[in-house]
């Protein structure tokens, strides 16, 4: 690794600390957080490594914002050293450079590798993958080092499988790509794939027990989630998983990748490696256009496409012969745009600028739980309180004063994983007292308050609060004080909506 990538690699890592350690917690940072308090090998959403990573980093820094996020950033920055390692020994120090730089500055990289999310353990495991590929097409076919890189990248792989289900499309592109090339089908003969199944089904075998014990209900939700149909336009999911590219990646890095791609695929593109990934980039993608055709995409969705098609990119800079100035100049101006984006997406976390309303800005989600917790504890106290949706309990779980366990009702929201740990209804004893947190639905009568009533003995409720980003309100939430358990509950049970 030459000085100029190692520098990048150390001043990305500065800067995302930095951001890690000062911004609130958003939602889904502090629901994984709560889960890192229950370890186990396997949650209702996402496999377990997310959560394991923030225990690491917890055990660190304490129930912090740098010490839910230390880990996912460490495990970023190590993925981006793999994929630069990658890309050099492809086609040299420059390739490297640029492998580095772009994941530096892409918004996909710069928000997924900083905040406490399953893309960041998937990005340094899937990089060390593609890092094993590229060691093991080095050695000759059926040789002892050649079978000792497929271990490892069995091994990692199988970390993989531990951050996000997704990660299985890696191994089916490499699969597709060694197929699809006579200098690479003797691969498929020794020893070295079948060995790497076999040893990332064990590091991945205890996420298989705990899905078998719980009635497999990650990989189902994984399953509904994404491929279930939803109707609507077909049109419009494809467009916008396409727009999400585009402002995650930058436009002009995203256009660059699939020409990149495109190229590779047509023209045989040396090195041969560079090749086969540009098949797992575009098998991993194409799963997520067809995924469109069923249902609304996130546009975070297709990450896993990434690292092979940066390593893509990297290697499609430094092999072209001709018009190089111009392909050059194209990529100087897309890593600006994309840095200008990323900058100014950090800056509006610190200072709001964009004319766009709180209610609107994917930002302003971490914003007023701190005041939440406040008003909460204002309240007179219980050992039971609950938000509906998971958002609010872990939310409160972290924002309140000794991070008390909290429930999370899902009466009328997507079941998650309190649904699979002790309800309020198993915990709680006759006359217990339940604080509940739900939207507020102005002067009406809350539905879901509604469907509780009937089993206290009495309901009380205090003001609209408000979360708010200096003043412009995100969303209104209202407090309720449910008193006297009658010790029934509603039904159907909210397990049986799984």
């Amino acid at each position: 690794m030459d000085k100029r990538t190692t520098a990048v690699l150390l001043v990305t890592a500065a800067v995302r600390l930095s951001i890690a350690a000062t911004a609130p917690l958003f939602p889904d940072e502090t629901y994984f957080w709560d889960w890192s308090r229950r370890l186990a090998s396997g949650y209702f959403d996402h496999p377990p490594l997310v959560a394991w990573m923030i225990r690491a980093g917890t055990a660190l820094f304490g129930d912090t914002a740098l010490g839910v996020r230390f880990v996912p950033v460490v495990a970023g920055v190590v993925g981006t050293v793999f994929i630069a390692a990658a890309a050099r020994r492809l086609s040299g120090d420059r390739a490297a450079l640029v492998a580095a730089v772009v994941f530096a500055v892409m918004p996909l990289s710069a928000a997924g590798l900083v905040l406490a999310m399953p893309d960041a353990g998937l990005f340094a495991s899937v990089a060390a993958v593609l890092y094993c590929v590229v060691r093991m097409l080095d050695q000759p076919a059926g040789s002892r080092a050649s079978l000792a890189w497929w271990c490892l990248m069995g091994a990692a792989q199988g970390l993989a499988f531990w951050a996000k289900y997704t990660a299985v499309l890696v191994p089916a592109g490499l699969g597709i790509a060694l197929m699809s090339r006579v200098d690479w089908r003797p691969r498929l003969r020794e020893a070295g794939p079948y060995v790497a199944i076999v040893v990332a089904s064990l590091v991945f075998l205890p996420v298989l027990v705990w899905n078998a014990r719980h009635d497999w209900a990650s990989f189902e939700f994984q399953l509904r989630h994404g491929l279930t149909s939803s109707g609507g336009s077909i049109l419009q999911r494809e467009s916008e998983l396409v727009g999400g590219q585009l402002a995650l990646a930058s436009p002009i890095l995203f256009v660059m990748m699939c020409l990149a791609i495109a190229h590779a695929i047509a023209y045989r593109l040396r090195p041969h490696v560079a090749s086969l990934f540009s098949v797992v980039a575009f098998f991993a993608f194409a799963f997520f256009v067809y995924s469109a055709t069923k249902r609304r995409p996130e546009a975070n969705w297709p990450a896993v496409a990434y690292a092979p098609a940066v390593l893509v990119l990297a290697a499609h800079t430094r092999s072209l012969h001709t018009r190089s100035l111009r392909w050059d100049r194209w990529l100087t101006a897309g890593i600006a745009v994309a840095g200008g984006i990323t900058l100014v997406m950090y800056l509006n976390i610190f200072v709001p600028f964009l004319p766009v309303p709180a209610r609107r800005d994917p930002s302003a989600r971490a914003s007023g739980w701190g005041d939440l917790a406040r008003e909460v504890q204002a309240v007179p106290s219980s050992r039971f309180i609950a938000g509906n949706r998971y958002q609010e309990a872990s939310e409160l779980a972290f924002q309140l004063p000794g991070h008390p366990q909290t429930l999370s009702l899902n009466i009328d929201s997507r079941p998650n994983q309190y649904d699979l740990w002790p309800s309020f209804a198993e915990r709680a004893e006759r006359g217990d007292t339940l604080i509940f947190v739900a939207d507020d639905r102005g002067d009406g009568i809350d539905p879901v308050v509604s469907a509780l009533t009937p089993h206290f003995a009495d309901v009380g409720h205090g003001r609209p609060v408000s979360l708010a980003r200096r003043g412009d309100v995100v969303k209104y939430l209202r407090i309720w004080t449910l008193i006297g358990w009658r010790g029934t509950w509603p039904t159907p049970s909210l397990r049986s909506r799984q």
